[in-house]
């Protein structure tokens, strides 16, 4: 018995000998917030600096291999934040990704996994990856289900690659066009991008790769349109306009990082504002997760902004102003000497630290399975995924024009087709993406020649290029034209592809323009097709939007195509043909010139001029002499090849998940002769606030497909606190009292309005001067009267024209402003002037009467 106990405790003295325990911070049951403390507490302060830096992958490749020995001597043991591949193909991507993160699990003290990060824009960017429609297309189909559909599709190829963080969406709202990373950007709408940004979080979240939203801080309207450039704007538009997208992503699909922004606003850095990066994404909106510098931010607060005096200043104003992890700088390594020198407090980095480490946990890096190679065949440029991509190029193609219903072309009834144009043979796929390459994608040629080739002409000249005056290709254009029967012209912009070509490019990060008129010699190139006499058709393949009104007016079809994608081609070609019926909507307001910067369809009802009697060339007038404040196609503008009739719509107030909500109903009928897919789209007007509100907002849209014939109800939801704004005092608030909802098939396009009310307290209301004498008027005896007087507007000049009308009789003023007309005392003049809003006066008994009229 004796015996028996001894081998027993002998067993139970040797398992610890063998067995390694499971550290707290191992054990994934417990709570996230345990295991980031108990981590934590067991590391140096050097290793939690690490966590905040970054490792790039040139430094430990040769050759586009990964060297052991390199990685070695780099790391000796540490445990880094991150680590990037960017320019890698996604086979040998996942090998160094794999390798990396083997490192850090066996040969680190701790065996903290790295985040493996790279772009992914509109596709993971590395080669192979398939190629999505770049943002600004995904943004002009107006279906959040496809923004969601494509960012899963992404993660599972990332997940491939051994990707784990992704430095996408971007939901910036853009508002200066000249900027060349409009392109980047869902659309001008701060609801659009909010809707589109939550949906490709939640699509990257539920595949398990973390997203980044960025850029974070006012961006995407940078003075002169200069990337980096500071944005100026109050704080009442940073936070309802530039900000709003990623409080509604922070709030509402909880993704774990955000990146910083390299520009300042309100001369203040955004990689240095504690009021950007804790106040408000922390402390008012409840960000758990980490901030992440762009690359070199840190740094630029040094030698671009002039803020810090040197790189331990900087790396001391972002980390104690709530930026976390810096890549692509060193001003971190900066960090220990600071604490050790006592000139930082450590609980900063431990705060940040806390914040990687909490994001690491949460997206399952400690538990993560490394993925196989076989993976890689499995989930990267499948045919779902072609497909896809595809899908999504279809439903972003925007019919702008369709005079003479020019489109769809009926290959029946033509014999030949000339296709011109710079970018009708080329793809443009767009920046942050691995080809410029026609071999990994199709062209608008290549789809006509495999669709149609054998059944008529097709004459092909390029014309002209993107960038030089060069014009010696016209006369190859002209020919092609002359002997088609219609011609389609493919003009636009070109990208770069990421740290791999740059050349040439007119749009992208850091290809910013100083003029929107299309670049080269691209219109006169369209001009000399149009002088053949023949029918064109103009193609916009562009990432951002240019001003052609000389186009608007004198060609019959205009199509616009953002980046589509591997499969523009083939979606513009079936477009063309009519085996795709347009659906897609502009999610940018095209503006007439440069000098109507900036163009967006949200604005203040007093920022498109006074006067409204625009002028036009050999013509001048006011609210711009020789022209006018209206965009050339408005924001939500897109034609079908059907038609929709909006026949009815009821709304109703609801208690929706405890949420107050206007549910509005929408009956839409499809009259054309196709089926089709139309955007209903709901704006919002407050029709009295205590600060000045915009004309109209964005605040609910669906894309429904109706078939031929068919009526379909349309179900919209708007939130209450979507009717909210800033008032004086910056509190964000729904006011009491009127809304109009506007609902149409474009910004410009309303078919139905309708008004609600949220409902205030009565108030004594004081009568106006109007209603007190409408109260008197029974005092006046009903006699037979001559009236006049004189017309002007309100800055007192005269009007001429104006039409006065009274019980049958009408009169219009002369040139100095003046009328005369005979009436009964007690009845009501009617004076109207165009561009003047209608005015109904009672006479009252006065013999004479001046009138003031004010501008619509």
């Amino acid at each position: 018995m004796k015996r028996t106990i001894f081998v027993i405790l002998e067993i139970f003295v040797l398992i610890p000998l063998f067995a390694k325990p499971i550290l707290l911070y191992q054990d994934p049951s417990q709570p996230i917030d345990v295991r980031v403390q108990d981590l934590l507490t067991r590391m140096t302060l050097e290793e939690k600096i690490d966590q905040l830096r970054h490792v790039h992958a040139y430094s430990i490749l040769e050759n586009g291999k990964i060297n052991k020995e390199r990685l070695d001597e780099l790391l000796q043991g540490k445990s880094m934040g991150f680590i990037e591949a960017i320019t890698l193909p996604g086979k040998e991507c996942l090998e160094l990704m794999n390798e990396v993160q083997r490192y850090m699990r066996t040969k680190t003290r701790l065996g903290i996994p790295i985040f493996t990060v790279t772009e992914s824009l509109h596709g993971s960017v590395h080669d192979g990856s398939t190629i999505f429609p770049q943002a600004i297309a995904l943004g002009s189909t107006f279906n959040p289900s496809l923004a969601y559909e494509m960012a899963s599709s992404i993660a599972k190829e990332l997940k491939a690659q051994g990707i784990k963080q992704s430095l996408t969406p971007v939901i910036d709202v853009c508002r200066d066009l000249r900027w060349g990373r409009v392109e980047e950007c869902f659309g001008e709408d701060p609801f659009l991008v909010s809707r589109m940004g939550v949906s490709q979080v939640r699509g990257y979240l539920d595949n398990s790769v973390s997203p980044m939203i960025k850029h974070f801080g006012a961006h995407a309207s940078p003075v002169g349109g200069l990337n980096l450039a500071s944005v100026s704007c109050g704080e009442r538009d940073l936070l309802s306009v530039y900000l709003k997208p990623f409080e509604t992503v922070v709030k509402e699909a909880g993704p774990w990082a955000v990146m910083s922004s390299y520009n300042s606003w309100n001369n203040e850095p955004n990689s240095s504002s504690f009021y950007l990066m804790t106040e408000l994404l922390r402390n008012q909106w409840g960000f758990q997760g980490y901030v992440y510098s762009d690359w070199g931010a840190i740094g630029m607060l040094n030698y671009f902004h002039k803020t810090a005096s040197n790189s331990a200043d900087a790396a001391f104003q972002a980390l104690t102003a709530g930026l976390d992890a810096e890549a692509s700088d060193n001003c971190y390594t900066e960090l220990q000497q600071l604490v050790e020198n006592r000139l930082l407090d450590v609980k900063y980095i431990n705060q940040a630290v806390s914040r990687v480490l909490r994001a690491k946990f949460a997206m399952g890096l400690f538990e993560y399975s490394l993925p196989k190679n076989s993976y890689y065949s499995e989930f990267v440029h499948t045919e779902e995924n072609i497909t896809l991509a595809r899908k999504i190029a279809e439903e972003s193609i925007i019919l702008l024009q369709n005079r003479n219903d020019i489109l769809p072309l009926d290959v029946k009834k033509i014999k030949s087709i000339a296709i011109i144009g710079p970018n009708a043979d080329q793809v443009q796929f767009g920046d942050y993406t691995w080809s410029r390459n026609n071999r990994d994608g199709v062209t608008l040629l290549a789809a006509l020649r495999q669709k149609i080739g054998n059944q008529i002409m097709l004459n092909y000249a390029k014309g002209c290029d993107l960038v030089t005056d060069d014009c010696s290709g016209f006369n190859e254009a002209v020919s092609a034209a002359q002997k088609s029967d219609v011609c389609i012209v493919v003009v636009g912009s070109a990208s770069a592809s990421l740290a791999r070509d740059y050349s040439n490019a007119t749009c992208g990060e850091g290809f910013d323009l100083n003029e929107l008129t299309l670049t080269g010699v691209q219109e006169k190139l369209i001009k000399a097709v149009h002088a053949t006499g023949k029918p064109v058709i103009v193609v916009l393949l562009s990432g951002k939007p240019f001003a052609i009104p000389w186009i608007k007016e004198n060609i019959p079809g205009v199509i616009v195509q953002w980046y589509p994608g591997e499969q523009g081609g083939v979606a513009l070609a079936d477009m063309i043909l009519g085996k795709v019926n347009p659906s897609g909507k502009l999610n940018y307001s095209f503006p007439r010139s440069v000098g109507q910067l900036p163009c967006y369809y949200n604005y203040l009802p007093t920022d498109k001029g006074f006067y409204h009697s625009p002028g036009s060339k050999n013509k001048p007038g006011k609210d711009y002499v020789f022209s006018t404040p209206e965009s050339l196609w408005a924001f939500g503008y897109g034609l079908s090849y059907t038609k929709f009739d909006y026949i009815s719509a009821t709304t109703s107030r609801n208690d929706y998940n405890k949420e107050d909500t206007i549910d509005i109903n929408v009956l839409v009928h499809n009259s054309g002769k196709c089926d089709g897919q139309e955007v209903v789209q709901v704006y919002v007007r407050d029709c009295v606030s205590s600060v000045v509100t915009p004309i109209q907002e964005l605040k609910g849209f669906k894309k429904v497909f109706i078939k031929r014939g068919d009526t379909v109800s349309v179900k919209i939801r708007i939130p209450i606190i979507e009717l909210s704004l800033y008032d004086k005092d910056m509190k964000k608030k729904v006011e009491p009292g009127t809304f109009e909802l506007q609902i149409g098939s474009a910004s410009n396009d309303i078919r139905i309005k309708k008004k609600v009310t949220v409902e205030k307290k009565l108030e004594k209301v004081v009568p106006t001067l109007k209603d007190r004498k409408l109260l008197e008027l029974d005092k006046v005896q009903t006699v037979p009267i001559i009236v006049k007087g004189t017309v002007r507007d309100v800055q007192a000049n005269v009007l001429s024209g104006v039409l006065i009308k009274v019980r049958g009789k009408e009169t219009v003023t002369d040139k100095k402003g003046k009328y005369i007309i005979t009436a009964m005392s007690t009845d009501t003049l009617t004076v109207k002037r165009k561009n003047f809003k209608s005015e109904s006066i009672l006479i009252r008994g006065r013999k004479i009467i001046d009138i003031k009229l004010q501008n619509e």
